[in-house]
């Protein structure tokens, strides 16, 4: 059975949340976006993937941000959270993404650690709008009902989710997305040509 979130995104995604899971403690730091960052966008350039803009949903710290101002200045970034604090903080758009409707699409769509706070109806219509809102390449990062006992280090992740099934979410993301793997979906709008063996099953 899913685990429901204990309080309101408003008051649970505030300072203290912000100290406790990223950083020098946490899963993600500027580091080791920077890495994924620049695989992304290699991996981009393989497929023919032109990335011009950039939406970051639930941006948080603003690694995407800093990494492409500093690597890949021409590119358009435009970040979006759900937090108070981390849009007065960090300066995003404050945007709800269960309801939130994009009024453009942008080549790369990045969504790491938002999926999994959101109740099943509402993290349906989040899938709609990362749908709506990508052309190009989506990144997407939520953990599943198995990674819960294989893969995730408890003491830097935020275990108070929805634990859902990666079937779950593939049956969902498929009516937009064309998986590619290592959280990689390509938009079925794009005109990159893929290969057999680089599309997943």
């Amino acid at each position: 059975m899913a685990r429901t979130p204990s309080t309101g995104p408003s008051e649970r995604f505030d300072r203290a949340y912000y100290r406790r899971f990223y950083g020098r403690d946490g899963v993600h730091d500027a580091r080791r976006i920077a890495h994924l960052a620049r695989g992304v966008t290699s991996l981009a350039a393989w497929w023919r993937i032109p990335v011009r803009s950039v939406l970051d949903v639930g941006a948080g710290p603003g690694y995407w941000r800093d990494w492409l101002a500093a690597e890949k200045p021409r590119v358009r970034y435009h970040g979006i959270d759900v937090s108070e604090h981390a849009c007065r903080t960090y300066g995003h758009e404050r945007a709800d993404l269960a309801t939130w409707r994009p009024s453009r699409a942008y080549d790369l769509v990045v969504c790491q650690s938002v999926l999994q706070y959101l109740d099943a109806p509402a993290c349906t219509g989040a899938i709609e709008a990362l749908g709506a809102a990508c052309r190009g390449l989506l990144v997407l990062e939520v953990p599943t009902v198995a990674d819960r006992t294989s893969t995730i280090d408890p003491a830097g992740t935020d275990l108070d989710v929805h634990w859902r099934s990666g079937t779950w979410y593939r049956t969902r993301l498929r009516r937009e997305f064309v998986e590619v793997g290592a959280g990689l979906w390509v938009s079925r709008r794009s005109a990159a040509v893929l290969f057999e063996l680089e599309r997943s099953r």
